[in-house]
C-alpha cells in the first residue's frame, strides 16, 4: 500500500492514496483570505513593535541612542538578531 510520488526532483513516499482536493476559486474566497492575511500581518507587525518597545523599556540605557549616536555595532547586531527571532516566532504562529 506504499506508493511513490514525484514532486519536482524529489521522491516522496505516501502511505495509501491521497485524493487531490479540488477547490473552486471564487472572489469571496479570495477576499476572505486576503483580509485574513492583512489582519494577521498587521497583528504581527504590532506585536513586533511591542516587543521592541518592551526591550527598550527593560534596558538601563536607550538602545536607540546607543545605536544611532554612539555607533554601537555590537548592540545593533544583538537587537537585529532579537528582531529576526521574534519575527520568525510571529510568522510561525500566524502560519499555524
Amino acid at each position: 500500500m506504499i506508493k511513490s510520488m514525484v514532486v519536482g526532483s524529489y521522491w516522496f513516499w505516501v502511505v495509501g492514496q491521497v485524493p487531490p482536493v479540488m477547490v473552486e476559486p471564487s472572489w469571496g474566497s479570495l477576499i476572505y483570505h486576503l483580509a485574513a492575511s492583512g489582519i494577521f500581518s498587521a497583528l504581527g507587525i504590532l506585536v513586533l513593535f511591542l516587543a521592541i518597545y518592551l526591550m527598550e523599556l527593560m534596558t538601563k540605557f536607550s538602545i536607540t541612542k546607543e545605536i544611532v549616536d554612539e555607533h554601537n555595532t555590537a548592540l545593533a547586531i544583538i537587537v537585529a538578531s532579537v528582531v529576526i527571532g521574534i519575527s520568525l516566532i510571529i510568522a510561525a504562529s500566524v502560519v499555524g
